[in-house]
């Protein structure tokens, strides 16, 4: 019976939960690096014992971590990303200039195929590769460079490269999202980049059809439809069918199109979901309850999911990468909260149950399918 490996970074360490197929009785083993903010963990998909983890501090800085054996042992390994390019200039819509930096490492994308590539989305907003497992790295510095950049600027949580997302039936296209910049998609392995912000709309920025500028929070795709994209906006869900040349709203009968991750069924490439929250000024979710909203149709009719939420009191917030999926034969759906708990549903949403309460405010939650 196949199992799987759920890997949780927190504000102060690493978790792994395990399980079997049946996703009822749980091993919760960490924490890994406690202490530390582990703002992303993330398996290769090519290989089921290699994991890369981003281990930060604002007093050490940035740490980069590999384990070749399902989490059981660590190495520290290389953490250049700085020195590695010319650092370039970013301004603000005022004009004023700022001197790039390297402050963390958001968002780790181990290669499909790989398990000695991965990619590393950084704040400020920088894409770099590593092709011998996080040893050394080299910026793909196309992205950071491209013409709009001067005018790119931060969200809420700074000028951060979220989001990678690597076509599994074209290798030399990639997809990036950046806050508060856009989304961007590179057909030549990241040697250009494409704004592809097309049908977006953003109210807050100076024009609200700018070519950059948009808020994204996430994107996903189901591997089995690669030209589908869904997007959870900065206000607005939305759908492009046409590997983001354009965009349409999908946010229909949801309480608030306000939210931050959306991720797609395994199985099912019309399933997608959201957890929305009230407002950027208010990160928690509407009226105090706990709601994933599942869509069956590719948006506009939602459904609440709310078997086994907590539905009074609950003003937690669900980031933009801690939600995943796993792919045994029936569907789990996972998230972690800013309260410390992960939930699962084992039945692609229906019912729910917390794997273990009282973590650290999760950062991120990603899954292993393991044979």
């Amino acid at each position: 019976m196949s199992s799987v490996r759920v890997l949780v970074g927190t504000r102060k360490g690493a978790f792994i939960l395990s399980s079997d197929g049946k996703r009822d009785a749980w091993r919760v083993d960490g924490p890994h690096f406690p202490g530390w903010e582990i703002y992303h963990v993330k398996g290769s998909p090519a290989d089921p014992n290699r994991i890369y983890a981003s281990q930060t501090s604002s007093w050490f800085g940035q740490v980069m971590q590999r384990s070749d054996d399902g989490g059981q042992t660590w190495q520290t390994v290389g953490n250049e990303f700085a020195y590695d390019g010319v650092p370039g200039t970013h301004q603000w819509y005022d004009g004023t200039p700022k001197p790039w930096e390297f402050k963390r490492v958001w968002h780790l994308e181990p290669s499909l195929t790989d398990p000695d590539t991965v990619y590393a989305g950084i704040e400020d907003a920088a894409l770099f590769k590593s092709t011998d497992g996080g040893t050394t790295w080299r910026e793909l510095s196309a992205l950071r460079t491209h013409s709009t950049g001067s005018s790119w600027q931060p969200g809420a949580g700074g000028m951060c490269l979220h989001t990678v997302i690597l076509d599994p039936s074209n290798p030399q296209r990639i997809y990036t999202a950046i806050s508060a910049a856009g989304a961007f998609r590179s057909d030549d392995a990241g040697e250009t980049w494409k704004p592809i912000n097309r049908g977006l709309r953003s109210q807050y920025i100076p024009d609200e059809d700018a070519e950059v500028g948009h808020c994204v929070h996430r994107i996903a795709m189901h591997p089995s439809r690669p030209q589908t994209l869904f997007m959870q906006k900065h206000w607005d869900v939305m759908r492009s069918d046409d590997s983001g040349d354009s965009w349409r709203e999908i946010s229909g009968n949801l309480p608030t199109d306000f939210g931050f991750p959306i991720d797609v069924h395994a199985h099912e490439p019309e399933t997608v979901y959201v957890v929305p929250i009230t407002s950027d000024s208010h990160h928690f979710p509407p009226d105090g309850k706990l709601r994933v909203y599942r869509s069956r149709s590719g948006g506009n009719e939602w459904e609440p999911l709310t078997n086994g939420l907590p539905q009074e009191n609950c003003y937690v917030n669900v980031l933009r990468d801690a939600m995943a999926t796993d792919r045994l034969d029936e569907c789990g759906i996972y998230f972690g909260t800013t309260g410390g708990a992960v939930y699962v549903s084992p039945d692609g949403g229906d019912t729910w149950k917390a794997i273990v309460h009282d973590l650290p405010a999760v950062l991120s939650v990603e899954v292993q399918t393991l044979p």
